[in-house]
């Protein structure tokens, strides 16, 4: 079926007990048939799984960044030049990056089996799960063989279970322009390239391969980005030994984002980085910086920033971004510390002078009297000052030094630089770059 410029009627979405129909605004309908996946779709699932399984993805992506294939850019269709283009520069720190990811997916699976639908996003033997006799389950796919490629090339920062467990992109009607789920990003410009490509209008593999090449420029932004930075703070450091303008500078860029209460938890866990690497703690570890709003019982954690004896919490500090009555957040550690019997220390880190009325004392008393342990609720610069303290009591490092750790941790770790101790899946561009202006200004 070859696209049509649709402006004939209003386009519809008739749901049946046991099928749905699309019916475009050209007039054209296509059914979608409900229940176990069909034997017809069980030969391209196959297809589809082992030919990702064999590298499709990752070969493509590879060729590509080693200008191994030319791209026929010019028989691309420009209005979905300009979609795919407004869909990759959608992706900020907060939105976009799952619907790009999808994107790849389903070019990726077009590319493979031209009859398999892209629209189709569940497909189940079991009778008792939702799923369509022509569809596929891309939440299976993407787990296993997309978002592990795109993480590898570092194309997008995605969380390791996949961003089809986006719940706003699992609900039971296929992905046409009727489809109700709120979705944050370039949603318009994701349906018109699926409508495109359903309506044989595009060529997917071409579509799929612009869309890498998209990625990769802006990988390749990145990376010339986190060099300039690091490049601007190794400057900065061997001009200024003063800690106080340090901390100045990292809280200035804490408070001028967008998102600073991520970028107080990096600030912190780099502070950590860099205590624990002057051998304050003998046994002690810092634990990877967990991906933000991660820290509940599902992920096993009590805090944004954790030490560790022996893979258990001894120490915990989580941080209040523009929060200083933490009520609630004392109810809900005294309900996580039923999973953790060694800890030693939990702590609340706010930015704003910490409320500690006579509700909030009695609860604290009431959880370190049943867990036997410390809790503490400090200020940013408190907290920042009381570590400072411990090192320099240690005798193994001063102020000056730590304060310069700190700021190149905090750097390289918004770098991409330090993943395996701060894996930031959000994209750090804007960060990267409005620190290095920072730096800049003071390099001066």
């Amino acid at each position: 079926m070859k696209y049509k410029q649709e402006t004939e009627q209003e386009r519809f979405l008739k749901i049946f007990e046991d099928r749905s129909e699309y019916v475009s605004s050209s007039g054209d309908t296509q059914e979608f048939k409900e229940g176990k996946v069909s034997s017809a779709s069980k030969a391209r699932i196959k297809d589809i799984k082992d030919s990702l399984e064999s590298g499709f993805l990752e070969n493509t992506i590879s060729d590509l960044k080693h200008s191994k294939v030319e791209i026929a850019v010019d028989e691309l269709d420009n209005n979905v030049k300009e979609n795919i283009t407004v869909l990759v520069n959608s992706v900020t720190s907060e939105v976009g990056r799952a619907l790009v990811g999808l994107t790849v997916m389903q070019l990726s699976i077009k590319s493979i089996s031209p009859e398999q639908n892209i629209r189709l996003h569940k497909g189940s033997v079991n009778s008792n799960s939702f799923s369509w006799v022509d569809g596929i389950s891309m939440r299976v796919l993407d787990k296993n063989f997309v978002t592990p490629v795109l993480r590898k090339f570092n194309l997008l920062k995605l969380n390791a279970d996949g961003f089809m467990m986006t719940r706003s992109l699992a609900e039971n009607y296929p992905y046409t322009k009727l489809y109700k789920a709120k979705l944050r990003g370039a949603r318009q410009q994701w349906l018109n390239i699926v409508e495109s490509i359903e309506a044989d209008n595009t060529d997917p593999l071409l579509a799929l391969q612009y869309l890498i090449t998209l990625l990769l420029n802006k990988a390749s932004d990145f990376d010339d980005a986190c060099n300039s930075l690091l490049d601007e703070t190794n400057k900065y450091l061997s001009s200024n030994d003063s800690s106080k303008s340090i901390l100045d500078l990292i809280n200035a860029h804490i408070d001028t984002s967008d998102y600073a209460a991520r970028l107080m938890e990096v600030a912190m866990h780099s502070l950590m980085q860099s205590v624990i690497s002057t051998g304050v703690f003998v046994t002690y570890e810092l634990k990877p910086l967990s991906q933000m709003r991660s820290a509940n019982k599902k992920h096993g954690n009590i805090g944004d920033i954790e030490l560790l004896e022996n893979n258990e919490i001894v120490e915990s500090w989580d941080a209040k971004y523009g929060k200083n009555y933490l009520r609630d957040e004392i109810d809900e550690v005294s309900e996580k510390l039923e999973y953790h019997d060694k800890v030693e220390t939990v702590g609340f880190i706010t930015t704003d002078s910490p409320v500690r009325n006579t509700e909030i004392n009695s609860k604290i008393n009431d959880v370190k009297d049943l867990y036997d342990l410390d809790i503490i609720i400090m200020s940013f610069k408190e907290w920042i000052e009381w570590n400072f303290k411990r090192v320099e009591e240690s005798g193994l490092s001063n102020s000056e030094e730590l304060s310069k750790n700190w700021l190149f941790a905090y750097a390289e770790s918004l770098a991409q630089k330090r993943r395996e101790i701060a894996p930031i899946d959000e994209p750090c561009f804007e960060w990267v770059t409005s620190l290095e202006l920072a730096l800049k200004t003071h390099n001066k």
